[in-house]
Order: structure tokens, then sequence, then C-alpha cells
């Protein structure tokens, strides 16, 4: 048997016994749906000047938002449209199949795309929002993005006619504290299995959950083609594409009973 098999075969045992596995997520998950894995909202951008000459993350800040809607807007025209051609893969589909059988499962996702949550999830937490559901900046009526929306430059509210935007963290925002808080709540309440799956761990509330588990001697696994700062922490790392190696651990996981 190789080290890889062997590794495989040791967290396939781990998850066929886990009781309340956490799935952390990044853009790595969604690259076998088509979605580029480099930076930006959505992973969706390299660290380049807009048409606009400013960095993306300028043009992607809730700052801009306020003051040059226009710009914004031309780029989450751009992260809607990747999002809805994304269809969720086997990755995404075995998270969904595991929190089936084990209901004490969990997801934290980076991604604003909503391939987990088409894909069946349902103990979700979306760290960074969703773009499938605008709000307004002024009277905050909420509604769901339509093709009529789709097309408009700059959408506005059918109430108040103020800005709409969407439901995802932009740049120099805070992060929602409704899913900040469940996921407190889920670390205090404690996991068996940790996996860190396509994500860079770049952010300290991606890396923190693995860091407690590991420290707490819980199993961490890291599911990535490349190195992360997480890597070296990890009890188990697996390199690899996020949905054939999920895939191939879930298979051996159900095999064992």
């Amino acid at each position: 048997m190789s080290e890889v098999e062997g590794v495989m075969g040791e967290v396939a045992l781990l998850l066929a016994r886990a009781e309340r596995p956490l799935f952390i997520t990044g853009a790595g998950i969604s690259a076998d749906s088509g979605l580029p894995t480099y930076r930006g909202i959505g992973g969706l951008y390299e660290g380049r000047l807009t048409e606009e000459s400013v960095p993306i993350e300028e043009a992607l800040s809730g700052g801009m938002l306020r003051e040059r809607p226009e710009v914004t807007w031309r780029y989450l025209h751009e992260i809607g449209r990747a999002c809805r051609e994304g269809r969720p893969n086997r990755g995404h589909a075995v998270i969904a199949e595991v929190e089936a059988l084990k209901p004490g499962t969990w997801v934290l996702t980076q991604n604003v795309d909503g391939l987990h949550r088409a894909a069946g999830s349902r103990n979700l937490i979306e760290i960074h929002g969703r773009m499938d559901r605008l709000s307004c900046g002024r009277c905050f009526h909420r509604i769901e993005v339509d093709e009529s929306l789709r097309d408009v430059c700059v959408p506005r509210c059918p109430r108040c006619d103020g800005v709409l935007r969407p439901d995802a963290v932009l740049f120099g925002e805070a992060l929602p504290s409704e899913a900040v808080e469940r996921l407190e709540a889920e670390l205090v309440r404690g996991f068996d299995l940790v996996f860190s799956v396509g994500t860079s761990s770049l952010f300290p509330y991606i890396a923190e959950p693995v860091l407690q588990a590991a420290r707490r001697g819980v199993p961490t696994v890291e599911i990535n083609p490349s190195e992360t700062v997480v890597s070296d922490l990890v009890e188990f790392r697996i390199a690899g594409r996020a949905a054939p190696v999920l895939d191939a651990l879930w298979g051996a996981a159900t095999a064992m009973g």
C-alpha cells in the first residue's frame, strides 16, 4: 500500500466514524464546476487593475459601491454571471450526502456561488454571503435576483429607488453577524473531524477552526493541490482536487459501513 493510499484509508475511516464533521471550503471546491480559483470576491480576479485603473479590491469595495455604484456593479455582474453558470460538482454532492446521513455535519464556506445550497447542504455558514439575493442600502428591502435585473447597469430598489447590492461581503466590510454568531456557536459545540477543502486559509476566521481542532486533538484534514498556511498544522494532508478526493473518501467510508 502506498503512503497516499494509507492516508486516504485513515481519513475514510475517520469520516465513517465521525458524527459532527466540519467542512471548510474555498474556491477550490468549485473549480470542477468551472469557476476560477484565483483571488477576488467569489474567486474571480487576479490582483489586476480594472478598466478604471483601480485595483479590483477597490472596485469591489463598499466605499466604491457608495460613491460609484456603476463601477462596482460592472464587476458584480461578472461574478453573478459566473456563479449562475456553475453547477454543483461531485465535491458539493458528497458533502450534502454526508450531512444527509450525519445531521451534525456543517459547512463553513467562503464561496458566494450558492453551489453548496444547490447541492442540498442545509447546515451551511456562508461567511462571505451570497450573490443570488439583493438588498437596498436605503430602505433595506430585500429581493431575489431574477432575469430582469441581470442586464441593468445599477439595479434599483422597486420601493425607494435606492441602489441595490448583493448580500455578499465586499472589500472593507464586516462579516455578516448572523453567520459569525452561528460559526461561534457551532465551534463551541465542537466537531470530531475538520476538513479544509480547496482554500488557501489566508483569512484568520477560516484558519482558526483548523487551529482550534488541532490544539484539541481533533483530527484535521487538508485537501488542496497546493500547500497553504495550515498544511504544516493538519494531521492529514491530501494533495489533490476537491471533487475526486472527496468522492473517493466518501466511497471508501460508506463501504466501511
